[in-house]
C-alpha cells in the first residue's frame, strides 16, 4: 500500500507543470475592437433578494436553492454550495424572488465581491443582485464583474457593514468587445484557468488528508509499541526516548519587527503570522526584509530543514508547538519565535519532524505553554517529552513518504499561487 502511494507522489510532482504549459495556449487571442457601455445593459433583468420570515415553517426546507454569501467560493465564479432551500409558498408571500438559471448572483452587501455564475433556477437573501437573462456572454460577464467588484469593494462604502449599493454598480461604465465570439474567448480562457485552480485545491486537500491519516496511522498510539500500519519487513518495537535526546532548538533570531515590511523585495521571512494554523508557510500574510546585513545560512530555514514555532497569541493555542518544514527549493529568514531544529546524528531529520508534527506530541507541548498575555514555549519542556521512535532504518522509509508528501503538497500551494497571479493578471490586462 505504502509503495503504491510513494508512486503516485513522484508522478504527481512530474507532472504538475503539464497542465499549466497546454493552457497558455489560450492566451493567444485575437483583438477586435471594443466599445464603451454601461454595466445596466449588462442584462436585461436585475433581480434583489430577500429573506422568508424564519417563523413560518412552510416557507423553508422546499427544493428552490436559497443563497447566501456564505454558499459562495470567494476565488470561484463556478462554485456555489447552498445549505438553504425555500418552498412556493415563500415565493408567493415573502420578498423572496425566484432568479432563472444562467444568471450572475453579485453580493453587494456583507460579503461584498463575491460572485457566481449560476447554472439552475434559485433565489437569494437581500445581499444580492442577479444578473438575469445576459445580453453579452456569460462567462465574460462574470469576469468583467469579478474585476469590477473587486475595485469596487476596496471603495465600497460602510463601517461595520461594507456594501456596494444598486445604482453604483449599474452607472459603472466598462468596455467590452463588439465581437461575441471574442467574449466567449476570453470567457472559456478564464474558466479554464478557474477550472484548473479548482483542480488542483482538490488534489491539494486530498494530500493533505492523506498526509493526516499516515501522521495518524504511522506512529504508535497510546499504550501501543508499535505502529497500526507499517512497511514490509519491519517488526521490532519502538524505543522510548526523550525529544531532547534526538534534536536542540537553535537560539532565536533577532529580525526587528519594524524592519519587516508587506512589499515583495528582499528575503522572506517566516514570522508568527506566517506560520498557517495547519503547519504550512501562509503566503496570504506575507512579510519582507528588504536589507540584512552578515547574511549566513544559520539566519534561514533552508531546503528540508524545519522549524518550530514557541509562541501564540491566541489564547487557545492553535499554533504554538507546531512544527513547519521547508519542502521547497526556496531558503526562508527566520523572525522571533520560529526557531530552527537541529536533529542530532544517527536519526532521520524528516521522521522527527513528521513524528513532532503529530497531534498528540502538539497537545502535549500546548499544555507545557507559560505566560499570561502572550505563551511561551520554553526549551526544557520541548526536550522532557517522550517519544516513541524505530531503528534508522525504519526512520528513514517513514522519513521518505512524508517527504514525498511534503513536496508534492508544496507543489500544489505554489502551482494555486501561480495560477491565481495568472488569473489576476489575465483580468487586469485582457478586460479593459
Amino acid at each position: 500500500m505504502i509503495a503504491s502511494i510513494l508512486w503516485v507522489l513522484a508522478y504527481q510532482r512530474c507532472g504538475v507543470a503539464a497542465e499549466f504549459d497546454c493552457l497558455y495556449s489560450e492566451v493567444f487571442l485575437t483583438r477586435n475592437a471594443w466599445e464603451k457601455r454601461k454595466l445596466t445593459e449588462l442584462s436585461k433583468n436585475k433581480i434583489g433578494g430577500g429573506t422568508p420570515s424564519t417563523k413560518v415553517l412552510d416557507f423553508w426546507n422546499g427544493k428552490l436553492p436559497w443563497l447566501q454569501s456564505s454558499d459562495i467560493n470567494e476565488s470561484n465564479n463556478y462554485s456555489v454550495k447552498p445549505q438553504k432551500f425555500i418552498s412556493l409558498q415563500a415565493l408567493k408571500h415573502s420578498a423572496a424572488k425566484r432568479v432563472p438559471a444562467n444568471s450572475i448572483a453579485v453580493v453587494t452587501r456583507v460579503g461584498v465581491g463575491k460572485l457566481a455564475l449560476i447554472e439552475y433556477d434559485y433565489s437569494t437573501s437581500q445581499d444580492f443582485l442577479s444578473f438575469s437573462s445576459l445580453n453579452w456572454s456569460a462567462l465574460f460577464s462574470v469576469n468583467l464583474l469579478t474585476l469590477i467588484m473587486t475595485q469596487m469593494s476596496r471603495e465600497s462604502q460602510g463601517t461595520s457593514i461594507k456594501g456596494v449599493t444598486k445604482s453604483e454598480l449599474l452607472a459603472k461604465k466598462v468596455r467590452i468587445p463588439i465581437s461575441l465570439k471574442e467574449q466567449e474567448k476570453l470567457g472559456i480562457l478564464m474558466k479554464s484557468i478557474n477550472d484548473l485552480i479548482a483542480a488542483t485545491q482538490d488534489k491539494l486537500s486530498f494530500l493533505k488528508k492523506m498526509k493526516m491519516f499516515f501522521l495518524q496511522q504511522i506512529f504508535p498510539t497510546k499504550d501501543h509499541d508499535v505502529p497500526q500500519i507499517r512497511f514490509d519487513g519491519f517488526t521490532d518495537a519502538w524505543s522510548h526516548y526523550k525529544l531532547g535526546s534526538l534534536m536542540r532548538i537553535d537560539k532565536e533570531q533577532e529580525v526587528k519587527k519594524e524592519l519587516l515590511t508587506d512589499i515583495q523585495k528582499g528575503f522572506y521571512v517566516l514570522a508568527m503570522r506566517t506560520f498557517s494554523m495547519d503547519g504550512y508557510i501562509d503566503h496570504s500574510k506575507p512579510y519582507w526584509l528588504n536589507h540584512l546585513d552578515n547574511v549566513s545560512d544559520d539566519k534561514f530555514l533552508l531546503p528540508r530543514e524545519f522549524a518550530i514555532l514557541d509562541a501564540d497569541m491566541d489564547a487557545n493555542l492553535p499554533k504554538i508547538g507546531r512544527v513547519l518544514l521547508n519542502a521547497s527549493s526556496e531558503k526562508y529568514l527566520l523572525a522571533a519565535h520560529v526557531r530552527k531544529i537541529q536533529v542530532k546524528s544517527g536519526n532521520d531529520p524528516i521522521f522527527i519532524y513528521a513524528l513532532m508534527r503529530g497531534n498528540s506530541v502538539h497537545e502535549r507541548l500546548k499544555l507545557e505553554a507559560n505566560g499570561s498575555i502572550s505563551k511561551r514555549l520554553l526549551d526544557k519542556n520541548v526536550y522532557k517529552q517522550s517519544i516513541l521512535v524505530p531503528n534508522r532504518s525504519e526512520q528513514s522509509k517513514i522519513g521518505r513518504l512524508f517527504f514525498l508528501l511534503e513536496t508534492t503538497i508544496t507543489l500544489h500551494q505554489q502551482k494555486i499561487q501561480m495560477l491565481q497571479q495568472v488569473k489576476k493578471s489575465c483580468l487586469q490586462n485582457l478586460f479593459i
